[in-house]
């Protein structure tokens, strides 16, 4: 498969932090819409992959590419103007804001208004349309005039996902998005994610095998910062090596 099919390719990425090397020449290459789980131990190393990927750490060595364009070494802004969009295990909103603003200000930068202070927010009829729009996808319809802050902790995660792809990118980056949710949150939030990420490249961490399982096309095992496995559901629990060192069986 040649670069153009990927989305996101790893070559050989590592990070040290002084003397400790986090990353150990991670491989990773994610197709077009395609949702692969990164899965592995607390420490294997997965929230900093992400850091890097999304350019809040630049790598030690090794080249990160998104769409085919180098993007290691980058600004995290620059990194989402590329097209890349990530959400954090602590939930990121405006908090006195309402839930249609929240949405509205991913929107606005996505179609082109960037900061224009000589237009009226209340008349720009395609950016209101697809912030409603949004919001009926987020299934947030009812909440629509709600304080972010009032909202639940699922609605509020729903809220964050609503801004991370409000902004048109192609690629999102879900850290831990169930964290902190029951059983039956769960399952709507799968759905809402398989939902939402339709057409999209996704790649999230999480640690709920329920939700790994149900919801990845291809699951990467990240252990001591190597990609140790990265393959489809069924052959990853199949693999001996992820039960040595994941699952907890051995070999």
């Amino acid at each position: 498969m040649t670069a153009q099919n990927y989305a996101l390719e790893l070559r050989q990425v590592r990070k040290r932090f002084g003397k400790a090397e986090i990353i150990c020449g991670a491989d990773l290459a994610v197709r077009n819409g395609e949702r692969v789980a990164v899965i592995g131990p607390n420490g294997a190393g997965k929230s900093t992959l992400f850091h890097l990927i999304s350019g809040r750490f630049a790598p030690s060595s090794g080249e990160i590419y998104l769409h085919g364009q180098r993007i290691d070494g980058k600004q995290p802004f620059e990194i989402n103007r590329a097209g890349l969009s990530r959400s954090f295990q602590i939930t990121n909103i405006f908090p006195k804001l309402s839930v249609f603003e929240n949405l509205r200000c991913s929107v606005l930068w996505s179609m082109g208004w960037r900061y224009n202070f000589l237009h009226f927010l209340s008349g720009m009829r395609e950016v209101n349309a697809r912030t409603e729009e949004l919001l009926t996808q987020l299934r947030l319809e009812r909440r629509r005039d709600t304080l972010a802050a009032n909202l639940t902790y699922a609605e509020q995660r729903a809220l964050e996902i609503g801004i991370t792809i409000g902004g048109g990118a192609s690629v999102i980056l879900l850290d831990e998005p169930t964290a902190g949710m029951s059983h039956s949150e769960t399952g709507r939030f799968i759905e809402l994610i398989r939902s939402v990420s339709e057409g999209r490249t996704l790649l999230t961490v999480e640690h709920d095998m329920g939700v790994v399982f149900g919801l990845a096309d291809r699951i990467a095992v990240v252990v001591y910062g190597e990609v140790i496995a990265f393959d489809t559901p069924e052959r990853v629990r199949a693999d001996p090596r992820v039960q040595a060192a994941y699952l907890g069986s051995t070999p």
